[in-house]
């Protein structure tokens, strides 16, 4: 998958052809998702007098001759390439994308000599698995805009390798080569380009139906399973909401009036969102946008509901897990069940849809618990409910670490690979045990037929996403979801679940 023979960099470039750095979005998933990570970046990097250039695949007809006419154009300083997931997080498909990241490096490698770095979430969770496989020089883990900077100062001579905040960098040579890390280093406050200029977001509007925007980084929440606080660490850290506004603002300016927040839960801490969303409410955005937002059971308040709809929210999606008491503590939650039944009518009463994600089948889940929760959700009856089936588990998490105690490998019941995957020690052994192949919980004693059951259970509820049975049936698995794809070419807009249930007619 790795360029055979790639060498490790060891040093400065004996030769610095300019002061271009060119920017290649490798995600390639369809409906296609904005490369947010690409347009914050550019903002600073610009700033610091280098010439950006961004090289869009998703966007592409023909990769090899985007890349041409992205490299082809004077060696650049700087080849930066966004890996924002390592695989789809769903089973039973559980598509890596880690094969075709080393296709694109190979192509990369194929038009310039330039230094490659790898950055994203993608990249971050497996950062040294990653960069050896793909044969790259250079890779950031977490928060990219200052570390990016002092990287093409490094290269150039100006700034210590050793001071670039969570660079991984490859050394030595051969069979000898070894990644040497630095920590991350949050960026505090958090200051974000708001000018949203460097990526086509129109077309990505007019394709993928949405535009992310982030009013923070980090979470501080413990859930066993959860990458988030690994990827852009535990401490949150908000922007202003002037900036936030502004930001907003200026994609309105191009045309979008539909927004998904990305932070991993928008109401952590409640004051931020209250905050945000009086600054929306105050410019009059709320009658000129629509959004959505993520966000979690508690905190939230009554006069979060009220807020939310006046700066032009529209749906809310909680990830509730589970509704058994049981389950609930198990992936350390902080919710019960009573507080989910509030945040649904609260919503319901200030005319906000309600979309709620179930996991199912971690550690301890039995036919008892699922049943209960799906015939709470029926009962409490949010718009929709997605029932995903296997826990992807992480490195670094809570989650790895009981599968860690329980081992890790073919004979231990509880793990599933995706269908058509092998089974047993190999699969895991050529990433060192860092899970990088997706691997799901999946707790045995839901049977041998899991999914068959839980549609069972749902008894087809219009309300809920089934889990998938049988290769080739519609999914709630949103990458390279062909009737998602086709609907936002028909003019829908919106949360790609808001979507799906509008087509389904699983409105309540």
């Amino acid at each position: 998958m790795g360029r055979p023979g790639s060498r490790p960099f060891v040093g400065r470039r004996s030769a610095i052809a300019d002061a271009r750095v060119v920017l290649v979005n490798t995600n390639e998933i369809r409906p296609p998702i904005a490369p947010i990570a690409l347009d914050y970046l550019a903002g600073p990097v610009s700033a610091a007098g280098y010439d950006v250039q961004v090289v869009d695949l998703n966007l592409a007809r023909d990769a090899g001759a985007e890349l041409d006419a992205g490299l082809g154009s004077g060696a650049p300083l700087l080849v930066g390439l966004t890996f924002r997931n390592s695989d789809d997080c769903f089973w039973p498909s559980g598509a890596s994308f880690v094969p075709r990241l080393g296709e694109i490096v190979e192509m990369v490698r194929a038009r310039t000599d330039a230094p490659i770095v790898l950055g994203g979430g993608g990249f971050s969770l497996f950062a040294p698995a990653v960069l050896q496989q793909a044969g790259c020089e250079f890779g950031i883990r977490g928060d990219g805009e200052e570390a990016l900077v002092r990287l093409l100062g490094a290269l150039q001579g100006k700034e210590s390798f050793e001071d670039v905040p969570g660079l991984v960098r490859r050394v030595g040579e051969g069979d000898g080569a070894r990644c040497e890390t630095n920590p991350p280093r949050p960026s505090v406050p958090l200051r974000l380009d708001t000018s949203r200029s460097a990526v086509d977001n129109r077309r990505y509007f007019r394709e993928g139906g949405q535009i992310g925007l982030e009013t923070k980084r980090g979470c501080d929440r413990r859930c066993i399973y959860c990458a988030d606080p690994l990827i852009k660490g535990t401490d949150v850290r908000a922007r202003a909401p002037e900036e936030v506004a502004d930001e907003a603002e200026h994609l309105l300016a191009q045309g979008i009036d539909v927004l998904h927040l990305c932070d991993s839960e928008f109401n952590i801490p409640c004051e931020h969102a209250l905050a945000v969303c009086g600054e929306f409410a105050a410019r009059g955005l709320g009658e000129r946008l629509r959004w959505y937002t993520y966000a979690a059971v508690t905190p939230f308040p009554d006069e979060l509901a009220s807020a939310l709809r006046a700066a032009g929210c529209v749906g809310v999606n909680f990830g509730t897990d589970s509704a058994d008491e049981g389950m609930l503590a198990t992936y350390g939650k902080l919710h019960r069940r009573e507080d989910i039944v509030r945040v649904v009518r609260l919503c319901r009463e200030h005319g906000l849809r309600v979309m709620i994600d179930l996991l199912l089948g971690g550690p301890g889940e039995t036919e008892a618990s699922v049943r209960d929760t799906i015939e709470f959700m029926k009962g409490v009856d949010p718009d929709c409910v997605g029932a995903a089936l296997g826990v992807r588990v992480y490195p670094g998490t809570p989650l790895a670490r009981v599968v860690s105690r329980e081992g890790l490998h073919g004979r231990n019941a509880n793990l599933r690979w995706p269908r058509g995957a092998p089974e047993g020690d190999e699969e895991l052994r050529d990433v060192a045990g860092l899970l990088l192949r997706p691997v799901f919980y999946l707790s045995s004693r839901l049977g041998e037929s899991p999914a068959e059951f839980v549609r069972d259970a749902i008894g087809g509820d219009k309300r809920f996403f089934e889990p998938v049975c049988e290769q080739g049936e519609e999914n709630y698995n949103y990458s390279q979801n062909v009737v998602l794809t086709q609907a936002i070419e028909n003019g829908a807009r919106g949360a790609y679940w808001d979507i799906l249930r509008n087509l389904r007619g699983a409105s309540t």
